[in-house]
């Protein structure tokens, strides 16, 4: 593992406003620029209670502006949403305010229910057309040889680091065609990440972008000084997968201490199942089940999350895994 990066949902917590979120975001980015993390993701979801990134680009830049080096990107942005000269300009406009601390990963999904959906982008084809909206993206933000009729102004010539993400293995296969690097979404839907990033690395075709595969998983954490405390903050995240699961998705729930008590059991196994690459406890455990996944895995990259109620708990979670991973990071070359 070369880098250690964060993922942010931007939580909006009950008793908590969207506004407040937004500055949690802001002050969990400059204690994870303090605390070594090599990137700060945020990712799009739409008409969701609980998240409060649904204007990606916009977060984004507001807290590449309040941080000084850390690298600040998407975790994704849903392609199938936008049209890609506009990605490209907002993407270009990003990298042009922020040089070299931009990234742009792409996620195949729409990010939320199709009613809504259909309301982001209101003539929606029935083809899948991802792969040609990520090659005219990065067309976009390439250089370019010969005048072309539309351009991205900002964002030609930016060349924004591109990353596809994804959880099966479609984008596995489409980021090792196009010699792009590779997210897998293993912080919530685990089951392929073995066969996907087999897959990435055995089929990746050297490119303009990069020599050899480059491949990031991400992990689940929360760490506090005891066993305890951490199951006990952790049960937020849990109580939210499983209302989204039922179909009663809300604001952050509050931890509970006695857990098994709110989720059914057949639910529970699911959410478990869900949630499984994940490092959970003081730091001394962190560290040996963190192990275990970069042993396992062999990532380029772990990039960590975690929905924790309370700002503070949060803030300390990251501090702490941090501390961790800087010790089982690994120089570059």
């Amino acid at each position: 593992m070369y880098h250690y990066s964060l993922l942010d949902l931007a939580p909006v917590a009950e008793g908590s406003s969207t506004a407040q979120a937004l500055e949690n975001t802001v002050a969990l980015a400059q204690a994870a620029e303090a605390a070594g993390y090599h990137r700060f993701w945020l990712a799009e979801h739409h008409n969701m209670p609980g998240i409060a990134s649904a204007a990606t680009v916009v977060v984004i830049g507001h807290v590449a502006g309040k941080t000084q080096s850390i690298r600040v990107g998407a975790g994704g942005i849903m392609l199938p949403n936008h049209a890609p000269l506009v990605v490209a300009e907002q993407f270009g406009t990003l990298a042009t305010l922020y040089p070299d601390r931009i990234d742009l990963g792409l996620g195949r999904a729409p990010g939320t229910d199709m009613a809504t959906a259909r309301a982001l982008r209101r003539h929606m084809a029935p083809e899948d057309s991802f792969p040609q909206d990520v090659q005219e993206l990065l067309d976009y933000l390439g250089e370019s040889d010969t005048p072309a009729r539309v351009r991205a102004i900002p964002g030609e010539g930016t060349n924004v680091p591109v990353w596809i993400l994804g959880s099966s293995l479609f984008g596995a296969q489409l980021s090792a065609y196009l010699g792009l690097p590779y997210a897998f979404a293993s912080h919530f839907a685990p089951a392929m990440l073995d066969q996907a990033l087999a897959t990435y690395r055995e089929t990746f075709r050297p490119s303009q972008y990069l020599a050899k595969p480059y491949a990031m998983v991400a992990a689940g954490v929360c760490v506090a000084d005891t066993e305890e405390e951490a199951n006990y903050h952790r049960s937020s995240q849990q109580l939210a997968f499983a209302r989204l699961r039922t179909g009663m998705p809300g604001k952050l729930p509050a931890p509970v201490h006695d857990i098994e008590q709110h989720i059914p059991p057949q639910v529970r196994a699911g959410v478990d199942h869900a949630l499984s690459v994940s490092a959970v406890g003081t730091p001394e455990m962190a560290r040996e089940q963190l192990q275990a996944i970069i042993a396992r895995y062999q990532p380029d990259e772990l990039m960590v999350t975690g929905m924790i109620h309370d700002p503070a708990a949060r803030i300390r979670s990251f501090e702490l895994a941090g501390a961790v991973l800087k010790d089982l990071q690994r120089p570059a070359g």
